[in-house]
C-alpha cells in the first residue's frame, strides 16, 4: 500500500486504525533525529507544529524501521540508515556531511541535503570576524603580556594593511569574505574554481595556491572535506605562509595534520591558531591543544543550526521530495558537498 504525501500543517494523525477515516492509510509515518551534539527538543516541537502526522523519533529509538520516511542527522552509527527501507531523504543538521558519508554502508540512492542558511552563514562570519580581530588587534600578545603583568602598547595596523585569506568560497566563505572586505581588510580567497566577489581577490586551483598563501597573514580554512583537502593543513602549506601568520580553522577536522601545526607554532612560523574542528571530537583531555599557549580551542561551535530557521528548509525540502523535485542543498556523495 502506498504512503500518501505529507502536507505541512495537515490534519493530525490518528491514534489507531479504527479512528482513521475510511480510505486513509493506517501506516504510521516517522522522522528520525540523530545527533550527539544537538538538543532534539526544539526540533521535536517544530516538527510537531508543521507535520503533526509525523512521529518524531530520537536515535537509538527506531521503532518500526519501515515507518521512517525522513532522517535529520548529524551523526549516527554506521549502517543504520541502510536499514530504513522507506527512507526518502536524509537532511544533515549542518553544512558539512563528511560525518555522514564516512559510513561505508551509506545508502547512496537516498537524497542527502545539507543545511543552507539556518543562520549558519551569519554565525560562521561572526566566528571568522572574531578570530580575525583577535589576531589583527594582537589580543594573543596582550594576553601573554597580562600573564607577565607587563604593560606595553603594541604598534597598531590598519585593516587595509592586514591581509586575510579564506580557503573555501562557498556560501559560508563568501559571506565571511564580503564582511571582512567591508571592514577594510585586504581579503583574498582560494577555491576550486574562480569566484567573483566585490573587494575579494580570487585565486583558484592548485596552480594559484602558492601565490594565495604567500599573502595570507591570517589564513581562514572553510574548505569542505574531500580527497583533495584531507590533510591539506600541513607543513608544506604552513611553509608557504608569511612568517608570523595565524590560522583560523573551522573547516573539517581531518584537514589538519595536528603535529605539523604544533611544530609550526613551536618554531614560530605561526603566531597562533584558533581551532573549532578536530580529527577526534570531543577533543581528548590529554590533547596538547588544550594547554598550548598559542592555541584557542572551541568545541565545534562556530555554527549551530537554529531549529526554527533550519526547519523552513527541511519543510521546503520535504515538499520538494514529495513532489519529485530537487531538494535545496543536495549533496553529491562522490565529491562530498
Amino acid at each position: 500500500m502506498g504512503i500518501p504525501p505529507l502536507t505541512a500543517r495537515s490534519a493530525p494523525c490518528y491514534a489507531s486504525e479504527d479512528e482513521a477515516p475510511a480510505g486513509g492509510s493506517s501506516m504510521a509515518r516517522a522522522i528520525l533525529f540523530a545527533s550527539d551534539i544537538d538538543d532534539p527538543e526544539p526540533w521535536r516541537e517544530a516538527i510537531a507544529a508543521r507535520f503533526p502526522e509525523l512521529d518524531f523519533r530520537v536515535w537509538p529509538s527506531l521503532g518500526r524501521t519501515e515507518e521512517i520516511r525522513y532522517a535529520l542527522v548529524w551523526k549516527i552509527a554506521g549502517g543504520v540508515l541502510r536499514t530504513l527501507p522507506e527512507l526518502r531523504a536524509i537532511f544533515a543538521l549542518g553544512a558539512g556531511v563528511d560525518q555522514i558519508l564516512i559510513d561505508p554502508e551509506f545508502p547512496r540512492q537516498v537524497p542527502l541535503a545539507r543545511l543552507v542558511g539556518a543562520g549558519l552563514a551569519e554565525q560562521m562570519s561572526e566566528y571568522v570576524l572574531l578570530g580575525t580581530l583577535y589576531f589583527h588587534r594582537q589580543l594573543d600578545a596582550y594576553l601573554a603580556q597580562q600573564r607577565r603583568c607587563e604593560w606595553r602598547k603594541l604598534a597598531a595596523v590598519a585593516p587595509g594593511g592586514r591581509r586575510v585569506g579564506i580557503m573555501g568560497l562557498g556560501v559560508l566563505g563568501s559571506d565571511a569574505a564580503r564582511k571582512l572586505a567591508t571592514m577594510g581588510f585586504k581579503v583574498s580567497g582560494w577555491s576550486r574554481t574562480p569566484k567573483s566577489l566585490p573587494g575579494v581577490a580570487s585565486f583558484a586551483g592548485e596552480a594559484e595556491r602558492a601565490a594565495f598563501l604567500a599573502r595570507c597573514e591570517i589564513l581562514v580554512n572553510l574548505l569542505p572535506l574531500t580527497a583533495a583537502t584531507r590533510g591539506i593543513l600541513a607543513r608544506p602549506l604552513f611553509d608557504l605562509l608569511p612568517d608570523g601568520a595565524a590560522l583560523i580553522h573551522a573547516g573539517r577536522g581531518r584537514q589538519l595534520v595536528e603535529r605539523d601545526l604544533v611544530a609550526a607554532l613551536d618554531r614560530g612560523k605561526l603566531v597562533g591558531a584558533m581551532l573549532d574542528v578536530f580529527a577526534e571530537e570531543p577533543l581528548p583531555p590529554d590533547h596538547p591543544f588544550w594547554r598550548h599557549p598559542k592555541v584557542i580551542v572551541t568545541p565545534h561551535a562556530s555554527t549551530q543550526p537554529i531549529a526554527a530557521l533550519a526547519l523552513d528548509q527541511v519543510v521546503e525540502n520535504i515538499r520538494r521530495i514529495e513532489a519529485g523535485e530537487t531538494p535545496i542543498g543536495l549533496v553529491d556523495p562522490e565529491i562530498g558537498y
